[in-house]
């Protein structure tokens, strides 16, 4: 049984939602606007998020937007009406991990919804390796062709960051929360440079990143082909 938090404005949707989950066993919770499911989001648990795109008082993007950069990583599903391919892609980016088109059939949802929540119940890697690289995160310990690398405590978080969300665009403000932490003052400008210093230490070559690669004009991208995890 998953608690999820189903945030829809259209009662008809909410309430055939709410009945379809219940009868799958899962406890639900229901925002009818974007200002109380962002609220919700960051004040309970839950396992699961169906968002609904238009919404009064905050659309989806923004509620998604809010629970990301709060530090939240709990599975977000999109429910659209809109079909163009920019706005889907945008909601991927700024952190959803799937997104449904409406009218969709009740059995895709459940799939996805399934898929969702068995990925969320595995635990995340503790080791991963890239080139020559091996970094373990619960030894804070990260070598290079066998020899360990001195990352700073800043450094080490970003990098971190980096390696839980491959091929994932991260905003610069994303890695200031990552890194520095919430409602602390730092400069997006302190991102760069610290990004900078790991393409030092741990690409072939700096000037021309493989791994640690720029998105212009948005943040950056671990581009994670050849990654190993365990």
């Amino acid at each position: 049984m998953a608690h999820i938090l189903v945030v829809e404005d259209e009662p008809g949707i909410a309430m055939a939602l709410e009945d379809d989950l219940a009868l799958e066993g899962h406890r639900v919770a229901l925002a009818t606007d974007g200002i109380e499911a962002s609220r919700l989001a960051r004040s309970l648990p839950f396992d699961l998020i169906l968002l609904d795109i238009m919404l009064p008082g905050k659309d989806g993007f923004d509620v998604c937007r809010e629970i990301r950069r709060a530090g939240l990583t709990v599975p977000i599903l999109m429910l659209t009406a809109r079909v163009q391919e920019t706005e889907k892609v945008l909601g991927l980016d700024l952190g959803a991990d799937d997104y449904i088109t409406k009218p969709y059939s009740h059995h895709e949802l459940r799939a996805r919804i399934r898929a969702l929540l068995r990925r969320a119940s595995v635990a995340p890697a503790q080791k991963h390796s890239f080139g020559d690289v091996e970094v373990d995160l619960v030894r804070a310990e990260a070598r290079r062709a066998g020899r360990v690398v001195e990352l700073t405590p800043l450094e080490f978080k970003l990098l971190a960051a980096f390696l839980q969300s491959p091929g994932r665009l991260l905003t610069r403000q994303l890695l200031l929360d990552a890194a520095w932490g919430k409602d602390v003052y730092v400069t997006e400008r302190a991102v760069d440079n610290q990004v900078m210093n790991l393409r030092r230490k741990l690409e072939d070559d700096h000037t021309n990143p493989r791994f640690f690669s720029s998105v212009r004009g948005l943040g950056y991208r671990f581009d994670a082909g050849g990654v190993t995890d365990s």
